[in-house]
Protein backbone atom coordinates (compact mmCIF):
# COMPACT_ATOMS: atom_id res chain seq x y z
CA UNK A 1 0.00 0.00 0.00
CA UNK A 2 1.18 3.53 -0.81
CA UNK A 3 0.68 6.59 1.42
CA UNK A 4 0.08 10.00 -0.14
CA UNK A 5 1.22 12.73 2.27
CA UNK A 6 3.98 12.96 4.85
CA UNK A 7 2.57 15.29 7.52
CA UNK A 8 1.29 14.60 11.01
CA UNK A 9 -1.86 12.85 9.80
CA UNK A 10 0.21 10.43 7.75
CA UNK A 11 2.10 9.33 10.85
CA UNK A 12 -1.14 8.07 12.39
CA UNK A 13 -2.20 6.43 9.13
CA UNK A 14 1.17 4.71 8.93
CA UNK A 15 0.68 3.36 12.47
CA UNK A 16 -2.72 1.97 11.43
CA UNK A 17 -1.26 0.23 8.40
CA UNK A 18 1.63 -1.18 10.44
CA UNK A 19 -0.80 -2.43 13.12
CA UNK A 20 -2.63 -4.39 10.43
CA UNK A 21 0.65 -5.97 9.27
CA UNK A 22 0.25 -4.42 5.82
CA UNK A 23 3.38 -3.54 3.88
CA UNK A 24 3.88 0.13 3.03
CA UNK A 25 5.49 0.16 -0.40
CA UNK A 26 6.00 3.90 -0.71
CA UNK A 27 5.34 7.36 0.74
CA UNK A 28 4.82 10.30 -1.62
CA UNK A 29 4.75 14.03 -0.86
CA UNK A 30 5.37 17.33 -2.65
CA UNK A 31 8.00 18.14 -0.03
CA UNK A 32 10.51 15.35 -0.67
CA UNK A 33 13.05 17.21 1.51
CA UNK A 34 11.23 15.75 4.55
CA UNK A 35 13.21 12.64 3.69
CA UNK A 36 11.29 10.05 5.69
CA UNK A 37 8.60 9.47 8.29
CA UNK A 38 8.84 6.71 10.88
CA UNK A 39 11.80 5.25 9.05
CA UNK A 40 9.96 5.06 5.72
CA UNK A 41 11.59 6.99 2.89
CA UNK A 42 9.65 9.47 0.75
CA UNK A 43 10.03 8.14 -2.79
CA UNK A 44 8.86 11.16 -4.76
CA UNK A 45 6.14 13.68 -5.48
CA UNK A 46 2.46 13.18 -6.34
CA UNK A 47 3.34 13.49 -10.02
CA UNK A 48 5.81 10.63 -9.61
CA UNK A 49 3.12 8.51 -7.94
CA UNK A 50 0.52 9.29 -10.61
CA UNK A 51 2.85 7.77 -13.20
CA UNK A 52 2.62 4.43 -11.35
CA UNK A 53 -1.18 4.24 -11.82
CA UNK A 54 -1.50 2.25 -8.59
CA UNK A 55 -4.93 1.76 -7.03
CA UNK A 56 -3.57 0.62 -3.66
CA UNK A 57 -3.11 3.86 -1.77
CA UNK A 58 -4.43 6.00 1.08
CA UNK A 59 -4.43 9.80 0.95
CA UNK A 60 -3.11 10.64 4.41
CA UNK A 61 -3.94 14.34 4.36
CA UNK A 62 -6.39 15.82 6.85
CA UNK A 63 -7.41 18.82 4.73
CA UNK A 64 -10.62 17.82 2.95
CA UNK A 65 -10.18 20.09 -0.08
CA UNK A 66 -6.63 18.90 -0.75
CA UNK A 67 -7.66 15.26 -0.26
CA UNK A 68 -10.43 15.66 -2.85
CA UNK A 69 -8.13 17.42 -5.32
CA UNK A 70 -5.55 14.64 -5.07
CA UNK A 71 -8.17 11.89 -5.36
CA UNK A 72 -9.47 13.47 -8.58
CA UNK A 73 -6.06 12.89 -10.17
CA UNK A 74 -5.81 9.21 -9.26
CA UNK A 75 -7.59 5.95 -10.05
CA UNK A 76 -10.07 4.91 -7.35
CA UNK A 77 -8.32 3.46 -4.32
CA UNK A 78 -9.36 -0.11 -3.56
CA UNK A 79 -8.14 -0.03 0.04
CA UNK A 80 -8.98 1.52 3.41
CA UNK A 81 -6.93 2.03 6.57
CA UNK A 82 -8.94 0.76 9.53
CA UNK A 83 -7.36 0.36 12.98
CA UNK A 84 -7.98 -3.02 14.61
CA UNK A 85 -9.29 -1.38 17.81
CA UNK A 86 -12.12 0.38 15.98
CA UNK A 87 -15.63 -1.07 16.07
CA UNK A 88 -17.59 -1.19 12.82
CA UNK A 89 -21.02 -2.78 12.61
CA UNK A 90 -21.25 -5.51 9.96
CA UNK A 91 -24.43 -3.79 8.71
CA UNK A 92 -22.54 -0.55 7.99
CA UNK A 93 -20.79 0.31 4.72
CA UNK A 94 -17.36 1.93 4.37
CA UNK A 95 -16.30 3.64 1.14
CA UNK A 96 -12.92 3.26 -0.52
CA UNK A 97 -9.94 5.28 0.66
CA UNK A 98 -11.49 5.83 4.09
CA UNK A 99 -9.45 6.00 7.30
CA UNK A 100 -10.88 4.84 10.63
CA UNK A 101 -8.60 5.51 13.59
CA UNK A 102 -8.08 3.82 16.98
CA UNK A 103 -11.13 3.25 19.19
CA UNK A 104 -13.59 4.84 16.78
CA UNK A 105 -17.10 3.35 16.59
CA UNK A 106 -19.38 3.09 13.58
CA UNK A 107 -22.73 1.63 14.58
CA UNK A 108 -25.50 -0.23 12.77
CA UNK A 109 -26.58 0.71 9.24
CA UNK A 110 -24.32 3.73 8.93
CA UNK A 111 -22.81 4.61 5.55
CA UNK A 112 -19.39 6.20 5.07
CA UNK A 113 -18.44 7.64 1.68
CA UNK A 114 -15.10 7.71 -0.11
CA UNK A 115 -11.98 9.18 1.52
CA UNK A 116 -13.74 9.89 4.81
CA UNK A 117 -11.76 10.28 8.05
CA UNK A 118 -13.22 8.94 11.30
CA UNK A 119 -10.68 10.08 13.85
CA UNK A 120 -9.58 8.69 17.21
CA UNK A 121 -12.39 7.90 19.71
CA UNK A 122 -15.11 9.33 17.46
CA UNK A 123 -18.57 7.79 17.78
CA UNK A 124 -20.90 7.43 14.81
CA UNK A 125 -24.27 6.08 15.94
CA UNK A 126 -26.83 4.06 13.98
CA UNK A 127 -28.15 5.09 10.57
CA UNK A 128 -25.70 7.94 10.03
CA UNK A 129 -24.61 8.94 6.53
CA UNK A 130 -21.24 10.61 6.06
CA UNK A 131 -20.52 11.78 2.53
CA UNK A 132 -17.22 11.75 0.61
CA UNK A 133 -14.20 13.66 1.95
CA UNK A 134 -15.78 14.53 5.30
CA UNK A 135 -13.57 14.57 8.40
CA UNK A 136 -14.93 13.58 11.82
CA UNK A 137 -12.33 14.70 14.39
CA UNK A 138 -11.29 13.00 17.65
CA UNK A 139 -13.92 12.64 20.39
CA UNK A 140 -16.83 13.70 18.15
CA UNK A 141 -20.23 12.21 18.99
CA UNK A 142 -22.85 11.80 16.26
CA UNK A 143 -26.35 10.76 17.35
CA UNK A 144 -28.41 8.32 15.33
CA UNK A 145 -29.60 9.35 11.90
CA UNK A 146 -27.14 12.23 11.44
CA UNK A 147 -26.13 13.14 7.88
CA UNK A 148 -22.84 14.93 7.17
CA UNK A 149 -22.35 16.53 3.74
CA UNK A 150 -19.37 16.20 1.40
CA UNK A 151 -16.17 17.82 2.60
CA UNK A 152 -17.55 18.94 5.95
CA UNK A 153 -15.20 19.12 8.93
CA UNK A 154 -16.54 18.32 12.40
CA UNK A 155 -14.11 19.70 15.00
CA UNK A 156 -12.68 17.95 18.05
CA UNK A 157 -15.23 17.05 20.72
CA UNK A 158 -18.29 18.36 18.87
CA UNK A 159 -21.66 16.78 19.62
CA UNK A 160 -24.41 16.43 17.01
CA UNK A 161 -27.83 15.34 18.32
CA UNK A 162 -29.87 12.71 16.51
CA UNK A 163 -31.49 13.23 13.09
CA UNK A 164 -29.54 16.40 12.27
CA UNK A 165 -28.45 17.17 8.70
CA UNK A 166 -25.25 19.15 8.16
CA UNK A 167 -24.65 20.41 4.63
CA UNK A 168 -21.60 20.11 2.39
CA UNK A 169 -18.30 21.88 3.02
CA UNK A 170 -19.48 23.19 6.38
CA UNK A 171 -17.27 23.60 9.45
CA UNK A 172 -18.36 22.69 12.97
CA UNK A 173 -16.00 24.15 15.57
CA UNK A 174 -14.34 22.19 18.34
CA UNK A 175 -16.69 21.49 21.25
CA UNK A 176 -19.75 22.77 19.40
CA UNK A 177 -23.17 21.33 20.27
CA UNK A 178 -25.36 21.14 17.17
CA UNK A 179 -29.09 21.11 17.92
CA UNK A 180 -30.53 22.04 14.50
CA UNK A 181 -29.77 21.51 10.83
CA UNK A 182 -26.78 23.31 9.31
CA UNK A 183 -26.79 24.65 5.71
CA UNK A 184 -24.05 24.14 3.13
CA UNK A 185 -20.78 26.05 3.75
CA UNK A 186 -21.85 27.32 7.19
CA UNK A 187 -19.34 27.75 10.03
CA UNK A 188 -20.96 26.87 13.36
CA UNK A 189 -19.50 27.32 16.85
CA UNK A 190 -20.67 27.35 20.46
CA UNK A 191 -23.17 25.68 22.77
CA UNK A 192 -25.73 25.74 21.36
CA UNK A 193 -24.12 26.03 17.94
CA UNK A 194 -24.68 29.22 15.97
CA UNK A 195 -23.69 30.18 12.45
CA UNK A 196 -20.95 32.85 12.53
CA UNK A 197 -20.07 32.97 8.82
CA UNK A 198 -19.92 30.92 5.62
CA UNK A 199 -16.98 29.22 3.93
CA UNK A 200 -16.18 30.30 0.39
CA UNK A 201 -17.88 28.21 -2.27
Amino acid sequence: MHIIGAGGHSKVVLDIIDSNNTLVTGIWDENVSIGEISGKKILGTLKDFISLRSDKYIIAIGNNEIRKKIASQLPDSIVNAIHYTSSISPSSKVGIGTVIMPNASVNAFSILGKHVIINTNASVDHDCKIHDFAHISPQVGLGGGVEIGEGTHIGIGACIIQNITIGKWATIGAGTVVLKNVPDYAVVVGNPGKIIKYNEK
